[in-house]
């Protein structure tokens, strides 16, 4: 007796093909449906059967799931291979929830493999194909990120018709290995939202990744990590530190992870700005061709080694980090003022602080931006800077200048000895260009060629100041090359009609800044680079040279893109964590690769790796990762196997057909293959 609430339609099916599926499924059976009740007839063993299958039918339609001739197919198969599994508990054991549908496993075996990447940090999911492995692997990703469990979602699969190096292939990362990654798009479409799909990729939150580039992403301990106080050694990071993201940004470290020691190679840019990193970390670049197009491609370190040069044209071109924001602090005196003062001004031990300027609006900033001071023109485009307190009261006050610069080191520093100091390097980006734009309104100015953008040039006989200037650039976006113009040999110049000859060597530094980064405050410097442009600033790589071997790490940050900033303003990756991970196609993974991408598993993290170790692709002679890797991993903790069979096999009927008469010719043909080894051995034998 079916229960009243329970609508009959819903369970013998549109024309009763819900009850012809029983029927087909045990042949020696007769089903009657009169009413709300259905009569079995038939042998003892099948009615027992029938009845079981028709009180689980009946709960699976109280649940909701639509029954159809394949489910009872299915549940039959339950009842009579894994009589101790209610298909029930299968088919209304649900993943996800999403547009108007929900994912469930349809087999025992989905089930068990569904039930072991909740309970496994590592789960393999091996068997022919159309049994789920991907799509189920898919929709625990999807539900792991909508219950922030992780929080991004990294699709890798190893490409092997491209050989693995999809560098040289046109377009971007993304362009380059959608189409061995469609299974895993086609599955997360049917889950999310379309239209969310390109904004998680572009966030990150979305990771799309081939094999190759699964590699440790490491650098060195001694490598320079920028944090909102400045540059520290990366050895000395420490969970909850603040360090700075590729949005110019604080961002904390979440995880510090060792990665050994690693042949290491310097990275050196056009504009002499370097890191080291390990020889597969990653890089974005683009060349000529990729400019034309508007595309850019990831290339790891090695894979451009030996290749920086075209000709005697750089081939790499880096992307350009924004102006970062580090932490404000307070200052003795206007960073506008001391710059002008770090270009013109002199302060010696004993006199009054002075300015040299040609330019009376420099002197009118001057004094506007120092409380309390005053600018005495001297004669001869020279200043003085006058304290309006000096004798109040008939007591000599010191002037605030000559404290200021004192507190800072750079009272009675000379034209040589001068430099931008830390508290003015590692503040905000408003008081730094304000600094930058001192200097350059002093020392420095557009230079113009015909029919080309306006460049800035700042040149200053100190071997300090002139690294510090390089810095500052840097920090604000832009690129900083320079030169020395050396005193010796150099014709003299000219004072007053005589002749002077250059006691010090000449520091020139080229400067392009980004749009928006005015490096002018002086009207007639900021009008003639506002009429030509500044220009784009481009870094291209130079050389990429061996550093030796040293112990590296990897840190975590909770930056979206998982992105910092490391040594001369670079942007640099970092480790695999709080994701959920799925190499798909793993049987064409090579021993080292398995290897490889296993121990890529950070904190927080699951990886589900799938593969059907019948179908491989690898060149002859080399053996598949997914075939080793279980003798290899058999007993250790919190890593699962799940072998899925024809049995689980949820497309087209013939699918599963097809894998079983494979599976009987394959049996088949080794057995004459046996009998000839057999033969062989026999006859050698009789020779012996």
């Amino acid at each position: 007796m079916v229960p009243p609430h329970v609508p009959m339609v819903a369970l013998l099916g549109s024309r009763d093909s819900v009850l012809r599926a029983v029927e087909d499924g045990f042949p020696g059976v007769d089903v009657h449906a009169r009413g709300n009740e259905i009569v079995v007839g038939g042998p003892a063993g099948d009615v027992a059967l029938v009845s079981r299958l028709l009180d689980e039918l009946v709960e699976v339609v109280e649940s909701g799931t639509p029954l159809t001739p394949e489910v009872v197919a299915r549940s039959v198969q339950m009842l009579t291979a894994a009589p101790v599994q209610r298909p029930a508990e299968v088919l209304t054991f649900n993943i996800l929830s999403s547009r108007g549908r929900t994912i469930r496993p349809k087999t025992v075996g989905q089930k068990h493999y569904v039930e072991a990447i909740d309970a496994n940090t590592i789960t393999f999911g091996i068997g022919p194909a159309g049994t789920g492995k991907t799509y189920l692997a898919m929709a625990k990703a999807v539900q792991a990120l909508q219950a922030k469990r992780v929080n991004r979602i990294v699709l890798t699969r190893p490409a092997v018709e491209a050989g693995e190096k999809l560098g040289y292939l046109p377009g971007s990362l993304s362009d380059k290995i959608d189409p061995y990654l469609r299974p895993l798009y086609d599955a997360l479409h049917d889950m999310m939202d379309p239209d969310a799909i390109p904004r998680l990729i572009e966030a990150g939150t979305i990771e799309v990744a081939p094999l190759a580039y699964m590699r440790g992403r490491a650098q060195p301990y001694d490598a320079k990590v920028l944090t909102p106080t400045g540059f520290r050694e990366m050895g000395s990071l420490r969970v909850g530190d603040l360090v700075i993201g590729s949005d110019g940004r604080p961002t904390p470290v979440l995880g510090i992870y060792p990665q050994g020691v690693k042949q290491v190679y310097r990275v050196t840019a056009s504009d002499a700005s370097s890191t080291v990193c390990c020889g597969e970390h990653l890089w974005t670049v683009r060349t000529a061709s990729d400019k034309r197009r508007g595309k850019a491609r990831t290339l790891e370190t090695r894979e451009m080694l030996g290749q920086e040069w075209d000709g005697r044209t750089r081939r790499f071109e880096l992307p350009m980090v924004d102006p970062v924001e580090l932490e404000s602090q307070g200052v003795p005196m206007d960073p506008y003022a001391l710059g002008l003062m770090l270009g013109d001004g002199s302060s010696t031990a004993h006199a009054t602080p002075s300015f040299a300027t040609a330019d009376p609006e420099l002197a009118e900033a001057l004094e506007a931006a120092l409380p309390g001071i005053e600018l005495v023109d001297k004669g001869g485009y020279n200043y003085v800077l006058r304290n309006l307190d000096g004798h109040r009261g008939g007591v000599i006050v010191a002037n605030p200048v000559k404290v200021a610069l004192r507190e800072l080191g750079l009272d009675g520093r000379t034209s040589r000895t001068k430099f931008v100091p830390e508290v003015y390097l590692n503040n905000s980006r408003a008081v730094r260009l304000a600094l930058l734009q001192g200097l350059l309104d002093t020392d420095g100015g557009p230079v113009t060629q015909a029919g080309r953008t306006c460049r800035v040039q700042f040149c200053t006989t100190s071997p300090q100041l002139y690294k510090d200037v390089v810095r500052l650039v840097r920090s604000l976006g832009g690129t900083a090359t320079t030169r020395v113009r050396e005193a010796e040999g150099r014709k003299p110049g000219l004072a007053n009609g005589r002749p002077v000859p250059y006691r010090s060597d000449a520091f020139v530094v080229e400067i392009r800044l980004p749009e928006g980064v005015s490096p002018f405050r002086l009207a007639r410097k900021a009008r003639k680079y506002a009429e030509l442009g500044g220009g784009r600033p481009m870094r291209f790589i130079d050389s990429i040279l061996p550093a030796g071997e040293k112990e590296t790490m990897c840190i975590q940050v909770a930056a979206a893109d998982s992105l910092y900033v490391t040594d001369d303003f670079l942007v640099t990756h970092n480790t695999l964590n709080d994701a959920f991970i799925i190499l798909d196609e793993a049987q064409n993974t090579s021993g080292e690769q398995m290897k490889m991408f296993l121990t890529r598993l950070g904190f927080g993290s699951t990886m589900v790796i799938t593969g059907d170790a019948t179908q491989v692709d690898l060149p002859g002679g080399t053996t598949s990762g997914l075939r080793v890797v279980e003798d290899i991993l058999t007993g250790v903790d919190d890593v699962e196997f799940c072998r899925l069979t024809s049995a689980d096999v949820v497309r087209h009927r013939l699918v599963g057909d097809i894998i079983d008469a494979y599976a009987r010719w394959d049996v088949a043909m080794a057995r004459p293959e046996q009998g000839r080894q057999t033969q062989g051995r026999q006859r050698g034998a009789r020779r012996s």
